[in-house]
């Protein structure tokens, strides 16, 4: 039986999924559109779960009409879209439409933070300058404009973090995101609790930071019956596919596994 790798990507218009060998050939593609919508000037939004359904329909026709064995697929990589604030309850439900990185509506409360904190601090940290495109303050317009909403988030959570939730259950985000949030230490690779304090986020809205060559989680049985993949089988992040996902089927392929298999916070 062969061993194979699997990729999803949550673009900005469509998910890409792909299978190929540990050798990075490309065996089968596929991709699920869904919409951007617009509903006000300058907000730019997508529904996570329609990310969900596009990747899940995605996955079940590759093996429907290819060779490809659901039992072949031995790891998935997933990445996306920078830049989200999918705000997700404690019921684990999502809470609202995402902003995307084209979302412009938090301009004012950019410009109040950059004079209140000082903008030269804020970049100092998290390597980013604070703009109205970044997680953070969309999170703070949540907070402005949607108090009762603010009030029920548990996790926020990236694209790529949310694709990882529905397949294994777990609220995670890799490294490689981090940089959307401005409590973010780059240097460190970790949350930075007085940023995040003076910011005003909750340190329960973060996520535990993956290394991106660690275990993010197993797929649920709820997950192998709306995908045909099967449950139990590991699931990392990667950042941006093409080279990512180059690199990481180059090491298994001399390895026989990706590194650091078992799951662990970073920081």
């Amino acid at each position: 039986m062969r061993e194979l790798l699997m990729g999803i990507d949550i673009g900005t218009s469509s998910c890409k999924v792909a299978v190929f060998t540990p050798e990075g050939r490309v065996l089968a593609s596929g991709n699920g559109k869904y919409p951007v919508y617009y509903p006000k000037p300058g907000w730019v939004e997508q529904q996570p779960d329609e990310w969900w359904q596009a990747v899940a329909g995605s996955v079940r026709k590759i093996f429907a009409d290819t060779d490809i064995q659901p039992e072949e697929i031995t790891g998935i990589g997933v990445d996306g879209q920078s830049w989200s604030a999918v705000a997700v309850g404690r019921d684990g439900r999502v809470l609202c439409p995402n902003p995307i990185w084209m979302d412009t509506r938090a301009e004012g409360i950019c410009r109040e933070v950059n004079e209140r904190i000082g903008a030269d601090r804020i970049f100092d940290l998290a390597g980013n300058p604070f703009q109205p495109m970044y997680t953070t303050p969309k999170v703070l317009w949540y907070r402005q404009e949607r108090p009762e909403l603010y009030e029920r988030i548990d996790k926020i959570l990236q694209s790529n973090s949310f694709i990882v939730y529905r397949l294994t259950g777990e609220m995670t985000q890799d490294l490689s995101q981090g940089y959307g949030w401005h409590c973010f230490d780059m240097r460190r690779g970790s949350w930075d609790e007085k940023m995040a304090q003076d910011l005003g986020i909750p340190l329960h809205f973060l996520p535990d930071i993956m290394p991106c060559d660690a275990v993010a989680g197993h797929v649920t049985a709820e997950a192998a019956a709306e995908t045909g993949l099967p449950e139990g089988l590991e699931l990392y992040f990667i950042n941006h596919l093409p080279p990512a996902a180059e690199l990481w089927a180059r090491e298994y392929s001399m390895t026989g596994r990706p590194r650091n298999r078992e799951a662990r916070p970073a920081g």
